[in-house]
């Protein structure tokens, strides 16, 4: 059996917006954008989509709305491997990335937690081999 998690839903107010950030602050590239009428499907994610993506999809309501910058309560939900930890700090640093911590050696990884544009928590790693 071949299965794997593809998306993992983001919830967001704008498209265009959340585009622009992800691909812009992330360098993540664009992999979908369909016009469905009344919403798009948008898939974001940091390479081909053989990997795992963010599905952005723009709340509708208001519980969704109340959920934007703060799908996990507070914990960090969301994790971006890297095969170069101190590469990708820089460049996003640069690009205007608000890391919310300064890097520190764990034993898993090296990491540091930065927030999205909406204030959700991720984890920049580099895991240890």
């Amino acid at each position: 059996m071949n299965r794997r998690i593809a998306l993992t839903t983001l919830v967001v107010d704008d498209y265009d917006q959340a585009i622009a950030w992800y691909t812009g602050k992330l360098g993540f590239q664009l992999l979908q954008d369909i016009d469905q009428g009344d919403k798009r499907w948008v898939v974001v994610g940091p390479g081909d989509d053989s990997a795992a993506a963010l599905l952005l999809a723009r709340a509708s309501t208001d519980e969704q709305r109340s959920r934007i910058g703060n799908q996990t309560g507070g914990r960090v939900g969301f994790f971006l491997n890297t095969d170069d930890f101190w590469r990708d700090h820089a460049a996003m640093t640069a690009r205007g990335v608000e890391f919310r911590e300064t890097p520190r050696e764990e034993a898993y990884a090296t990491v540091a937690v930065f927030a999205d544009l909406y204030g959700n928590t991720w984890d920049l790693l580099e895991p240890k081999q």
